[in-house]
Formats: structure tokens, C-alpha cells, sequence
């Protein structure tokens, strides 16, 4: 009644207190406060709380109109609802959840113990906007949320046979959504998740690292391709994990990068494993894949890039293999070439890719240059004696240098045709010099083969008659028409007559006697039993296979190890990476020095570092001897007052 006549009869005593807040005042003290009705209300009301959540009926509306009062009793404060219900109801609720939430530790796995959670939290809001307070939902939420995900989040994740670890082996990205989502809302829950996660996606990574190691040595070139497509695969499901499950939060995306470099360069052949990966997509006749699928797989291996420490590493290999690609005509297409090139410049600049675009400048030249030179044969009515000459002539700065530097003894018909192009060349560029580097080199020869009869009486002998086209090196080339000179030749005879490097002629031989049977074009004669299948010694006999056979009248023989290096190469070409290294880091430094003047030495190996980090990771002892370096020869000079401080000698 009073409430129904608040405007009516609001009086003013004293200029304190209205009528109307007076009832309330004397309501709440003799009524409410009543040492008997207070206790009985708070308890009544919590009872009736609990009864909800233990999924009983209760009276809501009785429950609502008793918090009004509540709150109303306090004359525009809290204080009443806050004393007489709602510390009570939060005490209580945090006993309640703290109870609740080691039962169902106890008797669930992680998945349906977050699901309990998930549907717990709903129901405490949705509780508190219909019958408590609206200000109580905030409050009763973060009880929820201590209790039941904060005070266990490292329990919840690493959960035996459900915990995170689990769910990511099994591929549980709806229920890891639910655990991001829940432990989002504590403080430290999401960096609880991404320390788990990490930990697992580095042990899995490391896995990978330590499987690919232990058969590394026997078969480079297929574990370059596994290796890698487990990497990309590995990518693709933390991907997924990342957009589906974790909203694409930047602490996991930072978290799963940093692992794959981590791991990534655990092995120190990733980057020839890369280039090589690569390698195999951009070649002619890849089986299994679609222009639009070798693009995307492209885009993968430029991700799997960026993790690299050393990118010089493999922009080494990478210009080896497109020299292959290139020399070889092997390349899927010049348009996918110069696609990869693209993202390798948009990566690492220019400088990274302009010996790579060279290569190609010199390939469209050539096929100019070769235009002009048949044009030429056909005016001066010169003849090559049936040899089909193709030459491409290569800027020694951007092709890959090897440590073979002496040519082989080049057939006299194939030395003829090439001193023609030479001389026709050297008119066109004077001062130019041409050096022939045959290792690099194809040639396809006609061979015809004269199986020997089974019986001495045989007359069949003609009509056996073979004839194949051989695509082979130019090593193999020079090996194989010796042959029509002699019947048999020992492996020192060939080792004189071809002076190709005893390494590479052990090479060479080994896919033309020893290859896939149907490439053997030499047999070898009383093989010795105590020497290596892959050597030879210096009295091996090798004579021409006349029982060869061949299905395809071209025959391509493959070379020996032609995909992924073995040691000594290995360590060769990591010797001219440090050689490039040293040249690079005394070039920032100079370029540093130049801008800046006079630095510290840890300030100059820092800028150092930063300037160079796109490229390699710069040891800073191989810095400091750099410095030296440009110091003796009057690059930079210490300050007379802090030897620790340089300056630039202009």
C-alpha cells in the first residue's frame, strides 16, 4: 500500500528520510532482520537453489520477488541483498562447485567433463538473469569458472587417454574448441593450453627429425620426399587445429610456428630436403597431381620455407636442382618456375632471386643464340656430320660452380661440332671465353646391338639385330663410344682415355653396368667378389651388354645418385656456404658501419643479426672475426677511448 502511494505521499522528516524509505527501514529491521526470519529466508532461498541445480523443481517467481525485496530493502545500495543472500549464496556455491568438480574429475574424461562445465556455466547465468539479481550473474559465473576450470586447468589438460595430448592425436577438434572456449574465460588458461599442445607438437616434430635420420644415409632422395610430406602434413592438421578449434588466436598460431622451427631445423638436410621436394613438383610427368594441386603444394613448401634458419642453404640447392631442371628440359613449365621464384622473392627480396632469374635469361638467350647458329650453318653451308648440336651458354656467376672444373676428353665428332659453335660464338662476343662443362651435359646416341646366337650354328644371328636411341650424360657418352673401338676396356683404360674424375666415371658407370636391368647397356667381366658393389677396381673389364633388351626404343639411363648428396658433398657445399657467409656478414657489416659511423660492438653484432636473419642465422664469434677482418684491412678502426666501440673508415 505504501509502495502503490510513493509519489502521493512522500513527507520529508528532518530532510532525511521519506515516508515511504522509512517503511522500508522499519520492514527491514523488525521484519527481515528478525533473528529468526533472516536465517530462515537465507536458507529457504538457498535450499530452493540447490534444489535447481540438482535438477528439482522450485518456485522461481518466490525466489525472484524475495532478491527484489532484498535489494529494495537497501534503499538504492546492495548492501541488504549482498549480506543477507548473495555472500551467503556464493559461499555456498563455491563449496558446491568445489565438490562437484572433483566428482566429476574423478568419473569423467576430459571431453565430457568440459561438456559438464560448458552446460554448468549456462545454467548459473541463465538462473541469474531469471531469479537473482542481474548484477549476481557476473559473479556466480566467475565462482563457476574458478571452481571448476581455473583450480584444475593443468589436471583437465593433461587428462591420461583424454587430456589434450589425446585430443590431438585423435584428431578431437570440437572438443578441443570446447576446451579453448572454457579456458578462455580464466586467466592463464589459454597459456596452460598452448604450453601442452607445444610440448606434444615439438615431440611429434622431433619424432619425425630422429625417423627421417635413422635411413637418411641409405636413400636421401626418397626420404626427401617422405620427410617433406610429413612436415606438410603435419602443417595441414595444426592448421586445421588452429582455424577450427582455436579461433586463430595469435598465442597458437605464434606457438605452433615457433615448434615447426624448432624442429625443422633439428635437421641440418631440411633444406636439401626441400629443394629437392620442390624439385620433384616442378618436373615434367609428376603422377598424382594437377596443376591447381602442385600451386597449392607449392604455397606449402614456401610456409615450410620460412621456418628455414638457413635460407642460403637452400637457395644453394635450389639453383643446383633448377639448373638440373633447366639443362635438362625437365621442368613442368616455365610458368610454374617463375611462379615458385615469385614467392621466393616476395619472401627474402630481390637479391635472393636474381641469380635464379639469371639462370632463365641465359636459357632464352641460348635458344636465341642456337637459332642464329642454325641459321648460320644453313648460309655457310657448313655440316656437323649428322650431330644434332644444342649449347647453352651460361653465366658463370649465376649457375651453380661444382668442384668438377676440368672437362672430360670430348669424342672427336662431338669436340668438331662444338669448336664450330665456338668459333661462330666468339665472332658474335669477342673477348668472351667458353669453357665446356661436360658434367653438366646430355647427348642421345644410336646404338645398335648384335645378340649372339645360342648355338654356334646358329644363322638367326642378323635378324637379332637391336637399335635403340640412349639418353645418357656426356660422361657416359664419352664412355660409350670408346667402345666402338675396342670390345672390352678395363676400368684404368677408361679412367685415362675419358679423364672424367675417378668419382664421377665410378658414377657413370655404375647405372650403365650395374643399373635397372633394363638400362644395363656394359656388363662388367669377372667381377671380383671382394670389391664393393658400388666401387670398382682398377682391372675390371666392362664390354657392351649384346643381350640387352628394351621395351622403349629411347632409352633413358638414369644416373647413380643423382637426387640428394652424400657426405663429402655435403660437407663441400656446406664449406662454400661458410665461404658466402663470411663474405655477407663483412658486407652488412660495412653497410651498417656506413650509415651509422661509430658503434658498439654488441650494437653492431646485433644489427648485424637483424639485418641478416632472412637469410641465415649469423654466429656472432664468426661476426666478431669479420670485424677483425675489415679492421686489418682499414674497413673499420677501434676508438682510441673504448676499444669495444668501432668506426667507419671512409
Amino acid at each position: 500500500m505504501i509502495k502503490g502511494n510513493r509519489k502521493s505521499h512522500c513527507i520529508s522528516l528532518c530532510g532525511q528520510v521519506n515516508v515511504y524509505d522509512l517503511g522500508l527501514l522499519l520492514f527491514r529491521d523488525e521484519v527481515v532482520h528478525h533473528t529468526t526470519v533472516r536465517e530462515h529466508l537465507r536458507r529457504t532461498l538457498l535450499e530452493m537453489v540447490l534444489m535447481e541445480r540438482k535438477g528439482e523443481m522450485a518456485d522461481r517467481r518466490a525466489v525472484n520477488n524475495a532478491c527484489k525485496m532484498l535489494m529494495a530493502l537497501g534503499i538504492s545500495k546492495r548492501d541488504v541483498y549482498e549480506d543477507d543472500f548473495e555472500k551467503p549464496f556464493l559461499r555456498e556455491s563455491r563449496e558446491f562447485f568445489r565438490m562437484e568438480s572433483q566428482r566429476l574429475l574423478e568419473d569423467n574424461s576430459a571431453s565430457v567433463y568440459l561438456k559438464r562445465v560448458e552446460r554448468r556455466i549456462a545454467e548459473e547465468g541463465e538462473r541469474a538473469q531469471h531469479f537473482l539479481d542481474p548484477s549476481t550473474e557476473s559473479r556466480i559465473t566467475k565462482v563457476v569458472e574458478d571452481e571448476l576450470i581455473k583450480y584444475h586447468m593443468e589436471t583437465i589438460v593433461e587428462m591420461e587417454h583424454s587430456g589434450v595430448v589425446h585430443m590431438l592425436k585423435t584428431r578431437k577438434v570440437e572438443d578441443l574448441s570446447c576446451m579453448y572456449k572454457l579456458f578462455s574465460r580464466v586467466e592463464g588458461g589459454l597459456a596452460c593450453m598452448v604450453r601442452c599442445m607445444s610440448g606434444h607438437l615439438r615431440e611429434t616434430g622431433r619424432a619425425l627429425v630422429l625417423e627421417e635420420g635413422a635411413s637418411g644415409g641409405d636413400a636421401p632422395g626418397r626420404n626427401a620426399g617422405a620427410f617433406v610430406q610429413a612436415l606438410l602434413d603435419l602443417r595441414d592438421t595444426y592448421n586445421r587445429f588452429l582455424v577450427e578449434s582455436f579461433s586463430s588466436d595469435q598465442q597458437f598460431k605464434n606457438a605452433i610456428a615457433s615448434d615447426f622451427e624448432f624442429f625443422v631445423n633439428l635437421n641440418d638436410r631440411s633444406p636439401e630436403y626441400l629443394s629437392l621436394f620442390i624439385d620433384e613438383m616442378l618436373k615434367k610427368g609428376v603422377k598424382g597431381h594437377s596443376e591447381q594441386e602442385v600451386e597449392i603444394i607449392l604455397d606449402k613448401c614456401i610456409m615450410l620455407f620460412r621456418f628455414l634458419q638457413d635460407k642460403d642453404v637452400f637457395e644453394r640447392y635450389y639453383k643446383q636442382h633448377l639448373a638440373r631442371r633447366l639443362l635438362l628440359n625437365k621442368s613442368v613449365s616455365d610458368d610454374f618456375e617463375k611462379s615458385m621464384i615469385s614467392k621466393l622473392k616476395t619472401e627474402c627480396g630481390c637479391q635472393f632471386t636474381s641469380k635464379l632469374e639469371g639462370m632463365f635469361k641465359d636459357i632464352a638467350l641460348s635458344n636465341t643464340t642456337m637459332e642464329k647458329f642454325k641459321e648460320y650453318l644453313q648460309t655457310s653451308s657448313m655440316s656437323l656430320d649428322g650431330v644434332d648440336l644444342s649449347v647453352r651458354v651460361l653465366t658463370m656467376g649465376y649457375w651453380p660452380t661444382q668442384s668438377i672444373t676440368a672437362p672430360c676428353a670430348v669424342p672427336p665428332v662431338a669436340q668438331a661440332t662444338f669448336d664450330i659453335f665456338r668459333k661462330f660464338y666468339l665472332r658474335q662476343y669477342s673477348g668472351r671465353q667458353l669453357t665446356l662443362q661436360t658434367h653438366m651435359g646430355h647427348a642421345d646416341l644410336n646404338a645398335v646391338f648384335y645378340p649372339q646366337p645360342k648355338r654356334a650354328d646358329s644363322t638367326v644371328a642378323v635378324l637379332q639385330v637391336k637399335r635403340h636411341i640412349l639418353q645418357v650424360s656426356t660422361h657416359q657418352m664419352a664412355i660409350l663410344l670408346l667402345f666402338n673401338k675396342k670390345a672390352n676396356i678395363t676400368f684404368q683404360d677408361l679412367l685415362q682415355e675419358t679423364q672424367i674424375p675417378q668419382k664421377e666415371l665410378v658414377r657413370a658407370l655404375q647405372s650403365l653396368a650395374l643399373g635397372k636391368p633394363q638400362q644395363r647397356v656394359l656388363v662388367q667381366l669377372h667381377r671380383r667378389k671382394d670389391t664393393s658393389i658400388k666401387d670398382f677396381s682398377m682391372e675390371d673389364r666392362f664390354a657392351v651388354n649384346d643381350q640387352f633388351t628394351s621395351k622403349l626404343h629411347r632409352v633413358k639411363v638414369q644416373a647413380v645418385a643423382s637426387r640428394g648428396e652424400s657426405d663429402p658433398e655435403r660437407k663441400e657445399t656446406r664449406q662454400k656456404v661458410d665461404d658466402d657467409r663470411k663474405h655477407e656478414i663483412e658486407a652488412a657489416i660495412v653497410r651498417i658501419m656506413k650509415a651509422r659511423k661509430k658503434l658498439a660492438h654488441q650494437v653492431l653484432v646485433a644489427e648485424c643479426v637483424q639485418q641478416l636473419k632472412n637469410r641465415f642465422s649469423p654466429n656472432p664469434v664468426i661476426i666478431k672475426k669479420r670485424i677483425e677482418s675489415l679492421i686489418e684491412r682499414d674497413y673499420l678502426a677501434r676508438s682510441p677511448e673504448d676499444r669495444k666501440v668501432y668506426t667507419y673508415v671512409a
